[in-house]
This record gives structure tokens, sequence and C-alpha cells, in this order.
């Protein structure tokens, strides 16, 4: 996933950023300004919109929703700094990424560094153009914490694999084309025993059943495996390393899920313009509440410091080099989204507690969802305790002592 790290010419940066302009003003819709859907990696469905069908057709025909990831596979090839220049110029005029997902988050990084050539060719392009949607089948129900535990059965039996088990917290599961799984093909060996493989959501004998969350969306399922049939091919490296490949398929997970913005930057207005609407402001135009305004200081302090890092972690990850700030992000950005949430009730009062019916707009009703929403990220990509556990073992190298 290495790009060249070549700053162009002063010149050359200045055409680009023209390009790129002039690319933006004639394939991005002003209309879809705002309308980008911040849960769109796991959830699917919704109203069919041709302007955001046109514009993900051409961001990845572009290659542009990939930016760094090489030409080769569909990616745009581009440099850090030219990167950056797209992003700077798709910030001017409102424009959104539309290729994202599960695929682009995780595996096609995994893909780019443990996959064969054949498989590089065949399952990355599809992610880069958003034509495939991914989901994860890790996770079971004897099997959480404790993932190494699982015991979804991958039998060989001679021209195909035949699964069976059952997954479960399956993102997007209901709508995914594919899932990339870990499956036990060694019932003699724990970790050894585990094997990396990709299979078709359409396969007989898949099952998908979605679980029903607090706020009212059901963008997790239950994943049942009877008798799956899947080409020997699929299987990703060698067979019984999977667990390699998982641990570094969940670093990518934990760095896209702090870094990428879906945690701590939150949507819509920002904190001190929501209190100053709710709250109202004193003589000198400032947030009313003293106490208030110190806690949003404190708060978008935070978040900024976060949002830097994340960059730079992300960066790093992109060049190919996996930092062990993951573990760190993730635990950081999950407690800086949850005061986001709390603070944003907090300010709307009793107009941030409303479920349905009148007297609340559209904001204050998906602030109460977004809030109820944010106590799962304490849980996904990784639990905080087990992520507490990682970093003290993995990276601070504390043991545990009898």
């Amino acid at each position: 996933m290495a790009t060249t790290e070549l700053t162009p010419p002063e010149a050359s940066q200045d055409d680009f950023r023209k390009e790129v302009a002039d690319w933006l003003a004639a394939n991005f819709p002003q209309t879809l300004v705002g309308k980008q859907n911040l849960l769109s990696v796991v959830e699917g469905g919704g109203n069919p919109d041709p302007e955001a069908d046109a514009w993900k057709a051409a961001m990845g025909e572009k290659g542009w929703g990939t930016p760094t990831w090489p030409k080769a596979y569909g990616g745009g090839g581009l440099n850090r700094q030219q990167a950056k220049i797209l992003q700077e110029e798709m910030d001017k005029v409102g424009a959104w990424n539309p290729i994202g997902g599960l695929g682009v988050m995780m595996l096609a990084p995994t893909l780019l560094e443990f996959a064969s050539e054949e498989q590089k060719l065949r399952y990355i392009p599809p992610i880069c153009r958003g034509e495939i949607r991914w989901c994860q089948g890790y996770s079971e129900p004897g099997a959480g914490s404790d993932l190494a535990s699982l015991q979804t059965k991958c039998e060989d039996k001679g021209d195909h694999w035949l699964i069976n088990g059952q997954k479960t917290w399956t993102s997007g599961g209901q709508w995914a084309d594919w899932c990339f799984a870990l499956v036990r093909t060694d019932t003699s060996k724990k970790h050894e025993g585990i094997s990396f493989i990709l299979l078709d959501m359409k396969s007989p004998g898949v099952e998908v059943k979605p679980i029903q969350m607090i706020s009212g969306s059901s963008p997790f399922c239950e994943t049942f495996f009877t008798d799956v049939k899947v080409p020997k091919d699929q299987i990703v490296g060698e067979i019984g390393n999977g667990w390699t490949i998982g641990k570094r398929l969940l670093q990518h997970e934990r760095t896209n899920l702090s870094g990428g913005g879906r945690m701590s930057r939150g949507a819509g207005p920002s904190l001190a313009d929501l209190a100053k609407q709710y709250v109202g402001v004193d003589s000198e135009g400032r947030i009313a509440d003293a106490d208030l305004r110190g806690r949003i200081i404190k708060h978008e302090m935070e978040a900024r410091a976060f949002q830097a890092t994340a960059r730079r972690v992300t960066a790093e990850a992109k060049s190919g080099s996996i930092s062990l700030a993951s573990s760190i992000l993730k635990n950081v950005g999950a407690r800086i989204t949850q005061e986001r949430a709390e603070l944003t009730i907090e300010i709307m009062g009793m107009n941030g507690l409303g479920w349905e019916g009148e007297g609340f707009n559209p904001l204050e009703l998906g602030t109460t969802r977004g809030w109820l929403w944010g106590k799962a990220v304490t849980i996904y990509g990784g639990t905080t305790e087990i992520q507490n556990n990682v970093v003290a073992k993995r990276i601070l190298g504390m043991l545990d002592h009898q």
C-alpha cells in the first residue's frame, strides 16, 4: 500500500490543485452537500439517489475514493501531498468521499499485504469502485473477547471448503455481498488452527438475522452457515495463518474507526453553535453558561488533539506502517465520542430527549439516536477493557504477576 513520498514541485502542485478543482466542479453536485451518511459504513438500503450514485461512480472510476492506493488495483496512485490537496479541495466545496465501508476500512489494506496477486486483482478494484459491500465474520456467541476460541468449522472437501457455524455482531450482514471471516480449519490447535476466508453471502446455506439495537436501528446481525460451499482459492494466505492476518485486519479497523473521522468529530453543527442556539449568549456574545462554556472548550481541545494524532496514525497506516497507537486511539476516540453526545443532550435539554412525534426537529431526533448508538463505541472493534489489556501487555510490556 506504500506510495511515493516525493513532494511534487510547487508548479506541479498548483496544476494538480486546478485539475482537482475543475474535476470536482464538473462531477460533484452541490445538492449533495451535507448529505453524507456517516453510518453508511455498515448501513444499507435507503431511497435511491441518482446524483449520489453518479458521484460514487465518478469517484470510483477516477480512483480518488482510495487516493493513495496503487492504480494497478483501482486506486488513485496519489502521493501524500496530492491526497492532501484532493481533500482540501473537496472540503472547499463540501464534497465527501462516497467510497467506503468495511472493504476500504479493513479488508483491502489487509489483502494488499497478505493476498496473492490474483486475489488482489479480483477483489480490490471493486472495493475501490464501491461496487461490493463487505461484512466481517469474526465474533461468535462463545468467542467474543477470546476470539481465538471460535468454532465455525471449515472442512477441506477436496474441490471446495465446507463451512458450518455461527457468527454474531456481523455489521451490515443483511446488506453485504461478501464476507471476510475467520474459520477453524484445524480443531487440534487454537491459534494455528484458524484460517482467513472470503465467501459470497448469496451462497446457499447462508442465513442472516438482524439484531435490533436500543437506538432503533439494526446494523448488526447473527449469521448462520449451514453446509456452505466455498471455492478453494478463497482462502487468503496460508492455511492456519488466519490469526496473524485477522490481527492485522483488526489493527486497520481500530485505526480507521478512530482516525477515519467517525469518532470524536461528530456530524452537524459545532457544540459551541448548538449551545449559543439552545442556551443563549451573554452580553459579550459568549455561551451564557460559564461552566458549560468551559467544558465545551476542554472537549474541543481534546477532540482536535485527538484528530491531529489520528491523522498522523492514519497516514502511517497508508504507507504500510501500522502504529501501536491504534489501540490507544480506539479508547480515546470512544470516550470523546460519548462525551460529545452527552454534551449535546445537555445543551438541548428536553429537546435532546425526543424519540418521535411533534415538537422535535430532525436534528434533535437524530441526536437522541446518536447518543444511544454511541453507547456501543466502547464495545465494537474491541472493548475498552480488551484494548486496555492490549496497551498494557503489548505496548507497555506489562505482564501478569502471580
